[in-house]
């Protein structure tokens, strides 16, 4: 566990504060606490919708950067640094949300928009094999449109343009398509929870 905090704040250069929260420089630990721990707050409560969530996922991430004072390695920015411990930190939580009914139920009543956009994302990541393999099953310019739409991020507008296809055509290739890919989940014994990403694709069309 780290230390108790403190009030003080030192001057510091990065290099200098990463030097003494290697040595566990107990002020050097206050410090980067001080300069960053409101910042990833609010971003963890724009992610979970849930402050007491949001604090929990928080002290998290200064454990674990406590607890690996000896052997940080970082190669960008502290920020950067503990941005990503959150976002890992974040991802963790909605896997256990899809485990726990209760948990799951509350997390998309309070944040429906926000959880399917990460669930997308952590489906995508469990299953990214599988799903390039479905993919690459489909006709090509239907696998096309579907990776334009759902892997690119482009919309049914932009996509009717650059194919030279109207909006609706557009739109019966990603139907079509996500069905396929659905069936080639199930074909292969895929999870259910994996589903769950192209019902949350057909929502955004």
């Amino acid at each position: 566990m780290p230390p108790k905090l403190l009030a003080t704040v030192i001057p510091y250069n990065e290099q200098q504060l990463l030097n003494g929260l290697r040595q566990g420089d107990q002020a050097c630990f206050d410090q980067l606490y001080s300069l960053y721990s409101e910042r990833l707050f609010v971003n963890l409560l724009k992610l979970v919708k849930h402050p007491e969530t949001a604090e929990e996922i928080l002290q998290d991430i200064f454990i674990v950067v406590w607890e690996k004072r000896n052997t940080i390695d970082i190669h960008t920015s502290i920020r950067a640094y503990l941005f990503r411990i959150g976002e890992n930190k974040v991802y963790d939580f909605y896997r256990k949300a899809r485990r726990d009914k209760v948990l799951y139920a509350h997390v998309k009543a309070a944040a429906s928009e926000q959880y399917t956009h990460i669930e997308e994302s952590l489906l995508f990541r469990e299953n990214e094999q599988l799903l390039q393999a479905a993919v690459a099953s489909l006709p090509p310019t239907r696998r096309q449109v579907f990776e334009l739409c759902k892997l690119q991020g482009q919309t049914y507008e932009q996509v009717s343009n650059l194919l030279g296809i109207s909006t609706s055509t557009v739109n019966d290739h990603i139907v079509k398509a996500t069905r396929s890919i659905r069936q080639y989940f199930y074909s292969h014994d895929n999870s259910a929870g994996a589903l769950l990403l192209f019902a949350a694709w057909l929502a955004h069309k």
